[in-house]
């Protein structure tokens, strides 16, 4: 993900802090969220690791630390990141949602995983969908993108079940095991 100069919002723009939607609720990160989002990082691992270049390594606490502190320190994140865990009802952490403002004026990029035991239930699409309604109701935002490397097949088949549309497909640096080296960029207008 390139930083771009100038950013799609203005300051204090940015989606809400808690989205509730029918058995769901995504929320910002909350530092007692720091032992689930670790554990169900760990038990992703595999699942993950091959398409996550932040997960070259295996996880450690301490770098979940870190992120921890950073998402309590600032909204968006010093990173310009809007980042959500998705829980169940119950409490349960089921994956995570960000939103990036990054790409520069008018677009912002929203990014996702599910927990390796919650995949195939439509958690991610669910939460993407409202994310991206959100984003485009902020003013400044014009389109919100997804990008994945072409061999990721199910983060494609988010973009493609949303109504994104396949913008380009051109080469980019490999920076995960299972990248392909090509990378998918989709977009949706508002």
């Amino acid at each position: 993900m390139a930083v771009a100069a100038s950013r799609a919002l203005a300051p204090g723009v940015g989606p809400p802090q808690r989205i509730t939607l029918e058995g769901l609720l995504i929320r910002r990160w909350q530092p007692v969220d720091l032992m689930a989002r670790f554990q169900a990082i760990t038990a992703s691992y595999d699942h993950l690791g091959p398409w996550m270049d932040w997960l070259a390594e295996p996880p450690t606490l301490e770098k979940q630390r870190a992120r921890s502190r950073m998402c309590a320190a600032s909204w968006p994140t010093a990173d310009h990141s809007f980042d959500y865990g998705i829980f169940d009802a119950d409490g349960t952490l089921l994956g995570a949602i960000s939103l990036h403002d990054s790409l520069g004026p008018a677009s912002l990029e929203v990014g996702y995983w599910c927990h390796v035991a919650h995949t195939g239930r439509g958690i991610v699409t669910r939460s993407v969908a409202e994310l991206t309604r959100i984003a485009l109701e902020l003013p400044g935002v014009d389109s919100v993108e997804i990008h994945c490397d072409e061999a990721n097949l199910r983060s494609a088949a988010v973009a493609r079940r949303l109504g994104y549309h396949l913008d380009r497909v051109e080469p980019r640096a490999k920076h995960a095991p299972a990248e392909s080296g090509r990378g998918m960029y989709w977009v949706k207008h508002r």
